[in-house]
C-alpha cells in the first residue's frame, strides 16, 4: 500500500508544533553593580558534538526501522505457518486456504496507519501493531505465493532489499534529488494508484475486475513495473523525511513515524514485486 503518513502536511505541522531551543546569549553573565556593563567571557571547552535531547535523529529512526521490521518478521513467520499448504484437486487444480486473521491483520494495520497519521505522538504504540498485524498478512500471502511458484518469495525479499540499498545509494550521492516539483509528482503518482485499487475493489465487490492489475498480459507486467517503480520511488521520500526532520529538530516521537512510514513503503515494495514475478512465472 502506498506511504500516507510522509508527507508535507505532515511535516510542516510537526515543525511548526517543535521548535528547536534557543542558545542562550554569547556575552555570558553580567557582573557587578547595577548598570555594569561588566561581563564574563563565554566559556569554551574547545569543540563539542550538539547535543539535542528529546530530537529526532537519523539513528534514532535507523533503530525505530528495525525494531518494527524485527516484529514484522516475526508476525510474518506466524502468518506463514498459519496458513495450510496449498492441495491439489482431482481435476488437477489447486486450492488454497486462506488464513481469515490474515485480513484482519490488513485492517489492524491500516487503522493503526490511519491513527498514526492524525496522532503522530502515537506512533511509537501504533507502530509495533502495524508490524504485527500487517506482517501476519504478509506472511500469509508470501505462502500462498510460494505454494503455487517454489522460489517466488526469495526472489521477491531479495529484489526487495536490492532495490532498497539501490535507492539509498542514488539519494545518498545526489543522484536523486527530492525537490518539490519531484515530491509532488512522485505523490500524485501515488494517489493515482490508490485510487485505481480502491476502484478495482470496489468493482471486484460486484464480480468484475480490473484485468491489467493481475493479468499476466503485457500490459499487466507494464502496469506491475510501473507500481514497482512509483513504489520504489517512495523510498526517496521516506529518505528525505529523515534527513528534513532531523534537520528541523522535531520530536523524537517522528523517529517513529518515519519508522512506520518506510515500513508502508517497503512492505508496499515487496508485495509489487511479488505480484510482479507472479505474472512473469505465468508466461
Amino acid at each position: 500500500m502506498p506511504n500516507p503518513i510522509l508527507n508535507d502536511k505532515n511535516f510542516e505541522e510537526a515543525r511548526a508544533g517543535w521548535a528547536a531551543p534557543t542558545s542562550p546569549s554569547p556575552g555570558g553573565a553580567v557582573w557587578g553593580p547595577p548598570g555594569s556593563t561588566t561581563t564574563t567571557p563565554p566559556v569554551s571547552d574547545g569543540p563539542v558534538t550538539p547535543w539535542r535531547p528529546g530530537m529526532m535523529t537519523v539513528r534514532g529512526s535507523i533503530t525505530a526501522t528495525a525494531v518494527l521490521f524485527v516484529l514484522l518478521l516475526a508476525s510474518a513467520t506466524a502468518g506463514w505457518l498459519a496458513t495450510e499448504p496449498a492441495t491439489t484437486l482431482p481435476d488437477g487444480s489447486t486450492q488454497v486456504t486462506f488464513p481469515a486473521l490474515a485480513m484482519v491483520g490488513v485492517i489492524v494495520g491500516l487503522v493503526a496507519v490511519i491513527g498514526c497519521y492524525f496522532k503522530p505522538r502515537l506512533a511509537k504504540f501504533l507502530g509495533p501493531v502495524y508490524a504485527l498485524g500487517e506482517g501476519f498478512f504478509v506472511g500469509a500471502i508470501s505462502r500462498v505465493f510460494e505454494d503455487q511458484w517454489s522460489g517466488i518469495v526469495l526472489q521477491a525479499a531479495g529484489a526487495t532489499l536490492a532495490v532498497f540499498a539501490v535507492m539509498l545509494a542514488l539519494y545518498n550521492t545526489r543522484i536523486i534529488k527530492v525537490t518539490d516539483k519531484f515530491r509532488r509528482n512522485v505523490i500524485f503518482a501515488t494517489l493515482g494508484i490508490m485510487v485505481l485499487y480502491l476502484v478495482s475493489f470496489v468493482i471486484s465487490l460486484f464480480g468484475g475486475s480490473v484485468p491489467f492489475i493481475n493479468d499476466a498480459s503485457l500490459i499487466g507486467i507494464g502496469f506491475s513495473v510501473l507500481v514497482c517503480g512509483i513504489a520504489a520511488v517512495n523510498l526517496a521520500l521516506d529518505f528525505d523525511f529523515i534527513e528534513r526532520g532531523t534537520k528541523a529538530g522535531l520530536s523524537k516521537d517522528y523517529e517513529w513515524v518515519a519508522a512506520i512510514g518506510l515500513l508502508v513503503t517497503i512492505v508496499w515494495l515487496y508485495l509489487e514485486i511479488l505480484r510482479l514475478l507472479a505474472k512473469l512465472r505465468q508466461n
